[in-house]
């Protein structure tokens, strides 16, 4: 895998934007929206920043792969967070039934 976003830097500077983007919008943003121009620059410098972990990436350091984790991780948390709140609908549920 290090090998193939080796020879194909485009498309691993693609995907680690992508990943580094998911990230930002999932743990970091906050409720509210920035202005246009704040939004822009945010993402510049997000652009900029995948530039860099490029170099990490060309340099044989796993960037792909951690962030392809964190995302991982992210996902097993929402899985969980959907999951114990069923289990509290379903609980509720049961209390309402047995009054």
């Amino acid at each position: 895998m290090q090998i193939w976003f080796a020879e194909h830097p485009l498309i691993a500077y693609v995907v680690i934007f992508i990943l580094l983007t998911y990230v930002y919008n999932r743990v970091f943003r906050v409720n509210q929206k920035l202005p246009l121009l704040k939004e822009i620059l945010l993402y510049a410098m997000m652009a900029i920043g995948a530039g860099i972990l490029l170099v990490f990436q060309h340099d044989k350091l796993p960037i792909i792969q951690c962030l392809l984790v964190a995302v991982g991780l992210m996902l097993l948390v929402r899985v969980r967070y959907f999951v114990e709140a069923r289990q509290k609908r379903k609980a509720a549920a049961d209390t309402a039934k047995r009054r």
